[in-house]
């Protein structure tokens, strides 16, 4: 006979990461529309807007993909589905545009388009594509 074990996992780890994970998302999104405002109108003000909405949303993207890497790589408990596995992959690769994307940011405002337009869509389709993945494909195995 064998018995079922209930695997608990971290619960601070869990309601951390469920606290923190959407906020970078909103912060890029706002980035964006940031971004297409100065497009539209070439005031300074919403290009160093934007950069600062970035450098914000990468700091507080930090603690929820190191607590992703932990629950995905570092636990056997975890469901290891692939909608999981590669919706931390886009996550990971949306970050790493984002920090590229901060240093376009960082240069001159009239400098910015369009790499950092073009840089902000990439970085919010690619959570956006990761998030409807993962709300769509199962979780469990």
């Amino acid at each position: 006979m064998t018995t079922q074990v209930a695997v608990r996992h971290s619960t601070f780890a869990v309601a951390v990461y469920e606290l923190l994970n959407p906020i970078p998302f909103g912060f890029f999104t706002a980035a964006l529309i940031f971004d297409i405002i100065y497009v539209c109108n070439a005031d300074v003000l919403w290009t160093k807007s934007a950069s600062w909405l970035i450098a914000i949303g990468l700091v507080i993207a930090i603690i929820p993909r190191v607590v992703n890497l932990v629950q995905i790589f570092g636990s056997k408990t975890w469901p290891q589905t692939s909608s999981v596995k590669i919706y931390f992959w886009l996550n990971l690769v949306a970050v790493v545009v984002a920090i590229v994307n901060a240093f376009v940011h960082s240069r001159d405002a009239y400098a910015v388009v369009p790499e950092g337009l073009i840089l902000s869509i990439i970085v919010v389709a690619l959570l956006g594509i990761a998030n409807i993945l993962l709300a769509v494909c199962p979780r469990l195995k």
